[in-house]
């Protein structure tokens, strides 16, 4: 079965009703969403991308925010305290059947095709909880950590705390 990356928008309803679905699949890796904050994600991206198969069935996404954005994550918030020309990944889902194809690798390497020109690839990875397998793929693609913050808690998902690692990739 064939993969095909796209750009996505808010026009594209079926594609934000699917992220918004794969994203909850994956709390508390991600941040929990419904599709209007999903949307709301989507408009004020610098680009979302997503990895669908000839269906239209979407095996994974991310969204990818820039300096400027109307973001109140403080995450975000934390990169753009410290670094004037970034890009930063906000939230990256693949779906569980879609693992170890390539799906993330993909968009990773879109978002640096797209970057280029910008000074860093920024993103966070949970620590606690710890996401283990989040963390390698990241560090074999050459992420390094530049700080850790609390996040905050999902206790309606049994998370009494959350911690991030900070990362950064230089970009070419």
């Amino acid at each position: 079965m064939a993969l095909h990356l796209r750009g996505f928008t808010t026009g594209d309803t079926g594609l934000i009703t699917q992220a918004a679905a794969l994203n909850q699949a994956n709390v508390p890796e991600v941040g929990p969403v419904d599709t209007v904050k999903m949307a709301s994600l989507v408009d004020m991206s610098w680009t979302s991308l997503a990895v669908v198969d000839e269906a239209g069935t979407m095996a994974g996404f991310c969204i990818v925010m820039e300096p400027g954005a109307p973001y109140t994550s403080m995450n975000y918030r934390w990169f753009v305290e410290r670094y004037d020309d970034f890009v930063y990944l906000d939230r990256v889902a693949v779906a569980a059947d879609f693992r170890r194809r390539g799906v993330g690798t993909q968009l990773y390497r879109e978002v640096e095709r797209l970057g280029v020109g910008r000074s860093w690839f920024t993103l966070e990875v949970n620590v606690i909880p710890p996401n283990a397998p989040s963390l390698e793929f990241h560090h074999g693609l050459g992420f390094a950590e530049v700080g850790q913050q609390d996040t905050g808690a999902y206790p309606e998902y049994g998370i009494e705390r959350v911690r991030v690692s900070l990362l950064t990739k230089p970009l070419p």
